[in-house]
């Protein structure tokens, strides 16, 4: 069985499975967004923070990696995946299509929000920077987890206009602490 995984945040810097090859790729109908609280990984159930999901969307597109687990691995993988973006049942596992740069179509694995979830939101950016500024959770701060999708993504050349916003609305509160 081949798998591969839909990256768009964290999964980009930090995949946490032996990629085998990575393209970058577009999944339609899905918006990167920060629509989840965190209370795990970036916050706790006391003082939250927020994480991207995929925010289904009709018109919308989503551009981030496609990554192949290195044959053998396919399992663990998806296992070690399950554990970390189910924790909380948020994010809905799912197999959709992704058209990869180089022109080939691959079906898969990719995490997105389950709308009916009480960790579902939509805030204000304002909101969600004052959130990602103050939040910490098991996997660290929440600014890091900001930086380093942002970072990922200039990288790739993929522009996000709200996380450039966030990112420097983040920093500015930080040197305002």
């Amino acid at each position: 069985m081949t798998l591969w995984v839909f990256g768009y945040a964290s999964l980009l810097w930090n995949p946490g499975f032996e990629v085998a090859e990575a393209c970058q790729g577009r999944l339609a109908g899905y918006a990167r967004s920060f629509c989840m609280y965190s209370i795990h990984h970036r916050g706790t159930e006391e003082k939250p923070g927020l994480v991207l999901a995929l925010d289904e969307d009709a018109g919308a597109h989503c551009d981030g990696m496609a990554l192949r687990a290195a044959p053998g691995t396919e399992e663990t993988a998806l296992a070690y995946l399950r554990e970390r973006e189910l924790v909380s049942s948020a994010y809905l596992e799912k197999t959709l299509a992704v058209q990869l740069r180089d022109g080939r179509e691959v079906q898969a694995v990719s995490y997105v929000i389950d709308p009916d979830h009480v960790q579902y939101c939509h805030l204000p950016l304002e909101e969600q920077a004052q959130l990602i500024a103050s939040a910490h959770g098991g996997r660290g701060p929440n600014t890091e987890y900001l930086y380093n999708t942002a970072a990922h993504l200039d990288e790739l050349g993929v522009p996000d206009a709200d996380l450039h916003w966030l990112t420097a609305r983040v920093r500015a509160l930080e040197e305002n602490k």
